[in-house]
């Protein structure tokens, strides 16, 4: 009998009609991993598909910034260029670097306006270019873009900056009631800068209201009750409450207070009011001179303070041009007698009518 052949390929073949069961039984091992291995593959490609996403996943927030803020690189940029523009302008108040401020100003304007275009709800650029339209005498567009900025956050989260810019720029127009709503927002300890400001421009927008007791307690709560040093917001606020008490007719509390000021600064008062004067924006401007008149009276240059009140009795509708006329008829009424020995650099040279 011949032996059964051994060719395993041979006895798969359906001709043969050979049924070896030693050969035959792998068979259901082999029929077996068929279906399973796609399910081996499906599982692999699932895992690669799942590492593959996680990148994805990882630039989702980007994905969702450019939607809501296409340009937000862009506009980033720009506002840090508008900052370095205003940070090159000097002061505004020397000469020699008068040209240099008002380029300055103007090249942060044309940048910010740009940003404003590519994001015009960015609260950031409103704030800017309200600011640098205001120091460029643009006023509609300033109070476009603060009111914007404002309506967008909130007047809490616009901040100081912005409320009190906009409540100066309606007691400039003259628009008293605005101006107190806005400034309002605007109070907070004088040791910031903007919030001195807000608390003189409040105080003379309530006067100017007719409300003098409040603007007297709007300065004198800010002032500190003590102070062994004079910085320049507390020497503005402290100013400007000699100056209130002066046109409610308190000649005695106004120079009261200076009595005040000069037991600390000494020799030092007149350096000290002029630089906090110097940096002040006055609102009306014309209150520059008011300021300026008294400071020379409270130093003894009466010349030069008589010169102040007349350049501020000048203004028709001024509201304290009478208190002005007062000052310079008792001026005039004192006998005359030498001017005080000059300081060094403590006044400037006073401006001739």
């Amino acid at each position: 009998m011949a032996t059964p052949p051994t060719n395993d390929r041979g006895l798969e073949s359906p001709h043969l009609g050979v049924h070896h069961p030693q050969v035959l039984a792998p068979t259901p091992v082999t029929l077996h991993t068929r279906p399973v291995r796609p399910v081996w593959i499906l599982a692999l490609a699932l895992a690669a598909g799942r590492a593959e996403a996680k990148p994805a996943a990882a630039d989702e927030p980007d994905f969702w910034r450019e939607i809501i803020e296409p340009h937000a690189h862009v506009v980033s940029a720009l506002i840090t260029r508008a900052k370095l523009a205003l940070g090159k302008t000097g002061d505004p108040d020397d000469d020699d670097s008068t040209e240099a401020h008002q380029r300055g100003v103007r090249a942060a304007y044309g940048i910010l306006r740009y940003a404003h275009r590519l994001a015009p709800e960015n609260p950031e650029v409103l704030g800017l270019l309200g600011a640098v339209a205001d120091e460029l005498g643009k006023t509609p567009q300033a109070l476009d873009a603060l009111e914007t900025c404002i309506r967008l956050q909130g007047p809490e989260r616009a901040g100081a900056d912005v409320t009190g810019r906009l409540g100066a720029i309606y007691l400039r127009l003259g628009r008293l009631d605005d101006a107190v709503r806005w400034l309002r927002y605007a109070q907070g300890p004088i040791a910031v800068a903007d919030h001195a400001a807000a608390a003189v421009h409040l105080a003379t927008a309530l006067a100017a209201r007719g409300e003098m007791a409040s603007a007297l307690d709007v300065l004198s709560n800010a002032v500190p009750a003590r102070t062994s040093y004079f910085t320049d917001p507390v020497t503005l606020v402290s100013f400007a409450l000699a100056v209130q008490y002066d046109r409610d007719e308190q000649p005695a509390a106004a120079f009261d207070v200076l009595d005040k000021m000069q037991a600390t600064l000494q020799q030092e008062l007149g350096a000290f009011a002029q630089r906090a004067l110097t940096q002040h924006r006055f609102a009306p401007a014309e209150d520059r001179d008011y300021y300026q008149a008294l400071l020379y009276e409270a130093l003894g240059a009466m010349t030069e303070a008589r010169a102040s009140w007349a350049l501020y009795a000048q203004v028709p509708d001024a509201p304290w041009r009478g208190r002005a006329l007062q000052h310079i008829r008792l001026i005039d009424a004192q006998p005359r007698r030498p001017a005080p020995p000059a300081t060094g650099s403590i006044l400037p040279k006073p401006r001739v009518p």
